[in-house]
């Protein structure tokens, strides 16, 4: 009787161990940022108009701030070129972004992190109106390291120089954004 007593406190501690360690790893928060930190990332973007047929690529940054542990607030800057032929028109044509953006990230597993947010800014340069914007975005965060990650990111942003026609512009004057980079928590 005695060793199927001490079999069943082995077996029960073998059973428990993985939960522990398991429950160890979710509550010291190895993998993404805490409340206070800031991250920094470096993306490759691409923009292109609703039906695709033109578009640019560049270089965007971000700096942002946790408010809370899935809540970030930041700035994003974007710098765009594009080589653009058609009927009549050969140039090149540089143009930029700047933008405050907010994202709520969700914590399906310690390393994926999805989000959704918005951004609201300027967009400014050749062959673009100087005009102001605002964005929805969605995304995720895949951390390789515990405070390194992979991101991917789709904006939708729709243009306008006053208040008046923002909703106009939703339907009517949106590009598409697309983003893949890397980012760090510090």
């Amino acid at each position: 009787m005695k060793k199927f007593h001490s079999a069943g406190i082995l077996a029960a501690l073998i059973v428990a161990m993985p939960m522990a360690v398991t429950a160890q790893e979710r509550g010291s928060g190895a993998f993404g940022p805490s409340e206070g930190e800031r991250e920094f990332s470096i993306s490759g973007t691409g923009s292109g108009d609703q039906d695709f047929d033109s578009g640019s690529f560049g270089v965007s940054g971000d700096l942002g701030w946790y408010l809370r542990d899935n809540v970030v607030l930041g700035v994003r800057q974007s710098v765009n070129y594009a080589s653009i032929e058609g009927e009549n028109l050969k140039d090149d044509f540089w143009n930029g972004a700047t933008r405050g953006y907010g994202n709520f990230q969700f914590a399906p597993t310690e390393r994926m992190r999805p989000f959704l947010g918005g951004s609201l800014g300027m967009i400014y340069g050749d062959g673009v109106k100087d005009d102001g914007f605002a964005g929805l975005e969605a995304g995720g965060k895949y951390y390789v390291l515990p405070k390194t990650y992979l991101m991917g990111r789709v904006e939708y942003q729709w243009f306008f120089s006053n208040s008046d026609n923002v909703d106009d512009a939703f339907r009517d004057d949106g590009a598409f954004a697309y983003t893949l980079g890397m980012g760090y928590n510090f």
